[in-house]
């Protein structure tokens, strides 16, 4: 017998479960079946596939047993792919998932929240311990001759020794706690199969004694029946006609795939028949899964063929950017035995995918049009994916550009489409203006807008990264050209011509401020743009915004990023118009550098040498006093 300690993130996830979950103890059920049935699943498929597996007497199901009398044990079996020593150790000794301790401190104390949390981070085996004292895996491969215990406490360590199994599968044992002995009990036991597991494909059996009477008076003896019953549905909801199904089957099955207590924010049942035949069914969770911005995320999407599940592991079976859907694709012509490299090249699954994707974008549609504020809330989750897709699904491009929101200058609280941004463009508006950053409280507040909010124009506020890198490569919607305000050429609309006449009389000025400032910036112009402020920075348009910079420097490319801004100041402002007249060299070397660096600073950029423009800052004040 060999005695383990757990890996550090298994002790620290043990008691968080155990400490914050406890008044949704419940779900232990839901997930140990759940993974039984995923075992289930396995097996099945290799049944089906594989020569040596052929063989096996392979009758699929789950076993629930428990002890009435003394309400100490529960026991959650299965017929399953069963696990050896090695896997024993590897998927109940350690999380081998990166982003652990990510996922640790997303644990809020929430039991609800919670509870929905380690089921998709994929160890919810572990919950089991709310509710047990002591727990044994017992459990034989299929192939293997040999079966194995691990035993645990849920403290710190755990054994795993050589043991006995008829047959391949698995066991549970629970050896309940004080507060787990409610779960002895026929009645709860078959109302959360109920709950959550209902439509889990395969039987699900409850075993217990049932006690009755015979006789009457003193010929009246007890009579203990054996019963076995099985307790859920054990049908592909799937592949069931959507009339006979209600919100409510569908919403229990999503809470099952979706390791979630909460209902889903939408679900799209879709059944293919004709050249090809298939069927999808697809959720949206209300809330956006926790690992969406993970490398490593889990997809959501199950693939069955002819209700034999083949993976849940193919990031590629829907599009990156709708990772966030929960669900099935069930075919009926790819064959069982396809691999991963033939998935990704199948014709059969390229139709299936592109078709499934045009849907989830035709529902979607449909649900901003007839439902705005579930709309709302769906995009309050999950605008960036979609942003993404505008970046890498060319071909539904048109149809994700109308999906997409986008907070304006005229919108504080709320997000508009392009449609309407567009719609309500006064004559005189050229361009779809727009200005990006990371951060929405200084875009708003930022001098470059000035002149393009004085014409009554509105602005898109893209404080979002990914703002940065998609919607330069969209071009146009709808025959208006998108152009960043803080590039130096979309002033180029603004522009009148006493602004021309003022830039010329401005030069002499221009042309100091250009010499004082070297290598500082890229040049010096008169704006058009300013209103109040005597001075902002914008790039060439052919070099990366401020925003874009600092990502290419978070990326290793740190030469890139040192690109000079073009400094623009206002004609019109009191300091500009006074430095014209002015002779001191020291207050004109001053003043440029202050016109450089507060303009830095309203977009929010880092002043580099700070000691040296506190300086300047209290020569300028000390001469105005």
């Amino acid at each position: 017998m060999s005695n383990k300690k757990f890996k550090t993130e298994v002790s620290q996830l043990l008691k968080l479960i155990i400490h914050s979950l406890y008044s949704h103890k419940e779900i232990f059920l839901r997930e140990l079946v759940s993974n039984a049935s995923d075992a289930l699943d396995k097996l099945k498929y290799l049944t089906i596939t594989d020569d040596e597996y052929k063989k096996l007497d392979f009758n699929p199901r789950i076993d629930i047993t428990f002890d009435d009398e003394k309400k100490k044990i529960l026991t959650i079996a299965d017929s399953g792919i069963g696990m050896n020593e090695e896997d024993l150790d590897k998927n109940l000794g350690t999380i081998a998932r990166s982003g652990t301790q990510s996922f640790l401190s997303q644990l809020t104390g929430d039991a609800k929240k919670d509870s929905n949390l380690i089921g998709q981070f994929g160890v919810g085996f572990y919950s089991c311990f709310m509710i047990a004292d002591k727990v044994e895996v017992i459990s034989r491969k299929a192939g293997e001759d040999k079966a194995w215990m691990w035993t645990s406490d849920g403290e710190s360590s755990y054994s795993i020794k050589e043991s006995e199994r008829e047959t391949f599968g698995t066991t549970i044992k629970l050896y309940l706690n004080e507060e787990g002995e409610e779960y002895a009990n026929r009645w709860q036991l078959e109302q959360l199969v109920k709950k959550y597991s209902d439509h889990i494909a395969f039987p699900i059996f409850l075993e217990y004694d049932q006690k009755s009477y015979e006789g009457e008076g003193d010929d009246k003896k007890e009579v203990i029946e054996h019963k076995v019953e099985q307790i859920n549905n054990a049908s592909a909801i799937w592949k069931r006609s959507k009339s006979e199904l209600t919100d409510e089957d569908y919403n229990e099955f999503y809470k099952t795939i979706g390791h979630d207590s909460e209902e889903p924010l939408h679900y799209i049942h879709t059944k293919a028949e004709g050249t090809q035949e298939y069927t999808t069914l697809f959720y949206i969770p209300k809330k956006a899964p926790f690992d969406m911005f993970q490398a490593d995320f889990k997809p959501g999407v199950k693939l069955y063929v002819s209700r034999v599940f083949i993976t849940d592991d193919e990031k590629e079976l829907m599009p990156v950017y709708l990772r966030f859907l929960r669900g099935v694709i069930d075919s009926e012509d790819l064959p069982l035995n396809v691999s991963r490299e033939i998935l990704q090249q199948n014709r059969i699954m390229t139709n299936i995918r592109s078709s499934s994707v045009k849907k989830v974008l035709s529902e979607l549609k449909g649900l901003a049009e007839n439902n705005a504020d579930k709309y709302l809330d769906f995009i309050k989750q999950y605008n960036r994916p979609l942003k993404e897709g505008l970046y890498s699904d060319y071909a539904n491009r048109e149809s994700l550009m109308e999906l997409v929101r986008f907070k304006t200058t005229d919108s504080e609280d709320g997000y508009t489409s392009l449609a309407d941004y567009v719609e309500r463009m006064p004559e005189d508006q050229k361009g779809i203006y727009y200005i990006t950053g990371d951060n929405e409280d200084t875009l708003r507040n930022s001098p470059l807008l000035e002149a393009y909010k004085k014409k009554g124009w509105e602005i898109l506020i893209m404080d979002d990264e990914i703002d940065e890198i998609v919607v330069p490569t969209l071009g146009k919607y709808k025959e208006k050209d998108f152009k960043a305000v803080n590039k130096s050429s979309s002033d180029e609309d603004l522009k009148t011509d006493v602004d021309k006449k003022k830039e010329e009389e401005l030069k002499p000025v221009l042309d100091k401020i250009k010499e004082i400032l070297g290598d500082k910036v890229k040049d010096v112009v008169a704006s058009s743009r300013l209103s109040d402020s005597p001075s902002c920075i914008v790039t060439d348009d052919n070099d990366p915004t401020a925003q874009m910079q600092q990502m290419l420097k978070a990326m290793g490319q740190g030469d890139m990023a040192d690109i000079k801004p073009i400094l623009e100041v206002n004609p019109d402002h009191e300091i500009v118009t006074k430095l014209q007249n002015t002779e001191d060299k020291v207050v004109l070397e001053d003043v440029s550098f202050l016109l450089l660096e507060q303009a830095m600073i309203a977009e929010g950029m880092m002043v580099k040498k700070p000691a040296e423009f506190v300086k300047r800052l209290n020569r300028v004040l000390g001469k105005s006093l």
